[in-house]
Order: structure tokens, then sequence, then C-alpha cells
């Protein structure tokens, strides 16, 4: 982890002044493109050259884990579908495949977490097949969290051996050709420690930031907000140790996720930030070196009020707002052409002197 905190550096300014300089030379009133003129601008700093270069293949990590906490009735779903879900995402059959099939990207899931084997029914998607096939990474740090009302979820070696995890994946998309990475993941009961994470790096009352997942009734909802309080109430997280914070509430994905989007930023390369899940391991990468922040696009507005809280807390204002709260990497993946666009703007948009328009 070290020497990708130490190859993380801030956005380039002059970079950023020339995407500025060219945008108020391009054939359309100045400001017209909203969010998309500072999206460009920033990865025109990210990538220290204006224009920057145009979005190579995206890349999806999904990162898979189980929850202790889910012992404490935060979820109606048995803990088995975490599993299950991974073999289906490996056939083919996922929400998430069928987005990234769209875009043309690459679907990675990575056993970083889960309790049990990998198995169950697999969807009705395609069969997965080909060079284009989803791949499985087993990189298990340990069967599932602890419970984090009882005991802290992970120690810090655990959350130090998650987190390189997510390093390695990114580091291994990039080298195979990546040029965006989408942040995914997958586990049953993981918005409640996400819920907690977000409470504690942004003082945030965990009734504003823990919402319903994947549908619950008002019982079970009450639970939660009670589970996340009392976990926060005994560790009593301090947001200056991320890795603490981590170790206390935290998950195996969120800290792989962490990882991800750090190795992202330290090789310049855009990273889309899904919902909650995926918010909660930036809101650590942020923690762990503010200057990650400068890769980071908010793919979209995920329903989960905790993900909104999270984004505003990173100064990051999401590209789609669809009510999706499905997680995966799904709500990111569709904006990946969002991404491209704004960049493609910048080389091809003629000026105004080149296109004989006249501007006031």
């Amino acid at each position: 982890m070290r020497e990708t905190l130490a190859a993380i550096r801030p956005l380039d300014p002059d970079a950023m002044a020339a995407a500025r300089a060219l945008h108020a030379r391009l054939t359309k009133p100045a400001g017209s493109l909203g969010t998309l003129e500072e999206l460009s601008v920033r990865l025109a700093g990210l990538a220290g050259t204006c224009p920057p270069p145009l979005p190579g293949p995206a890349a999806v990590g999904v990162f898979a884990g189980d929850h202790g906490v889910h012992a404490q009735g935060v979820t109606p779903w048995p803990q088995e579908v975490t599993a299950q879900m991974v073999t289906n995402i490996l056939a083919g059959g996922a929400v998430i495949n069928a987005f990234a099939r769209q875009v043309g990207a690459r679907v990675t899931v990575v056993d970083v977490g889960v309790a049990g084997p990998a198995s169950g029914a697999a969807g009705d998607g395609p069969p997965a097949s080909g060079p284009e096939a989803p791949e499985l990474v087993q990189a298990r740090v340990r069967a599932g969290t602890r419970d984090m009302t009882v005991e802290p979820a992970l120690t810090r070696d655990e959350v130090a051996a998650a987190v390189a995890v997510g390093i390695d994946t990114a580091d291994r998309l990039v080298d195979a050709g990546a040029g965006l990475l989408v942040t995914g993941d997958m586990g049953i009961a993981n918005t409640t420690p996400a819920a907690a994470l977000v409470a504690a790096f942004t003082g945030a009352d965990p009734l504003d930031v823990t919402g319903r997942g994947t549908g619950i009734d008002d019982g079970t909802y009450e639970r939660k907000v009670a589970v996340v309080r009392s976990a926060l109430a005994r560790h009593d997280p301090d947001p200056a140790d991320p890795v603490g914070v981590l170790a206390a509430v935290g998950g195996l994905e969120h800290a792989a996720l962490a990882g991800f989007v750090l190795a992202g930023a330290a090789r310049r390369i855009p990273v889309l930030v899904d919902g909650v899940i995926a918010a909660a391991g930036a809101l650590t990468a942020a923690a762990l070196a503010p200057d990650a922040r400068g890769a980071m696009v908010a793919g979209h507005r995920s329903a989960e009020p905790g993900a909104t809280v999270a984004l505003r807390h990173l100064g990051l204002t999401p590209l789609l707002d669809l009510g999706m709260r499905l997680g995966e990497g799904s709500g990111a993946m569709l904006a990946v052409p969002v991404v491209a666009a704004a960049v493609r703007v910048l080389h091809e948009v003629a000026t105004f002197d080149s296109a004989g328009v006249s501007s006031k």
C-alpha cells in the first residue's frame, strides 16, 4: 500500500487550465455542457495533458464478501445468496453482465471474503464463454467478517490484506489495457457496514446514512439503524485512522474497493464510483490519500442515502440519477459512455476559428 500511496499526486493545474481555455474556444456557449465540462477538465488534470486521452476499455472489479453483522437480522436475504450471485455473475446472468456487454467492458469478480463456496444456480443470461467471459479471482482474506456489534469486524492485518487485493486487481486490469476502472460489489448485508463507514468518516448521524438496502420493512430498518448506531458506539472509530475505521466496522469488499480506487489514482486512471458500498470505499481511500479524489468520478446517485452523504463529503457530482440501488457496479457502468463523451468533446468539437463561426 505504501508504494501506491506515494505515487498519488494532485491534479495537474496547467492541464486543467488548458482544458478550460479550450472549452472557451469550442463552438458552444460557455458552460453549456454543465457537469461534463468540469469532468473533462478534471480528467485533463488527472492525465496531465489536454486533451486527455480517450478512455480505453472499461473494466469492473466486483469485490465479493460476507458480513458477521448479518446475524443481527439487518436483511431478510440469506447469507448464501452472496456465493450464489457470484456464480450468477460468472455465468453472465447478472445485471452487471448485461450492462458490461452493452459498453464492451470486462468483468472481474474478486472473492475477497465470501463465507461459503462460490456455488449456486446460474442465471438465465447467455453462457459465459470466450475471451471476454467474466473472470474469477480467488483472493479470500477470510470467510466473511466478524460481527461488528460484538467485536471489531477485521484485524488491521486483514484490512491491509484486503486493500492489497484491491490494489493488485486494479494494477492487473490497467496492465491488461483498461483505461477506465469501475467499482463493483456483491455481499448480502454489506449496506450495514457501509452506513457505519459513511457515518464514521463524515460525522453524519446513522439515521441519515442508513438505507433500506434490498428493500427491508420498517421493523428491519429500525433494527438496522440501531445496529449501526450500536457498532459505532462500541468502537468509536477515529476517522483520522482509516485502517482502524475499516477494522472496526468495515467489510472486506469495502477495504478492497479502497485499494482499487487508490491504485487507479496512482496510475492516473479514472475510477467510476458506483453506489453506497463503493462510496464507503472511496471515503476510505480519500482518508488514506486526499489527492485520490482527483481520480474519482461519481457514476450515479444511488437511492441509498449514505451514498449522497458520501459523495457530498468527497465533493463529487453524480453523472446519473436513476433511482438505482442494486450495486454490482451497475449504475457506474451506465455512466461509462458519459465519461467517454466528456473527453471526446475536447478531441472532436471544432473551435470558433476553425469552423468559421462567429463568437461574441
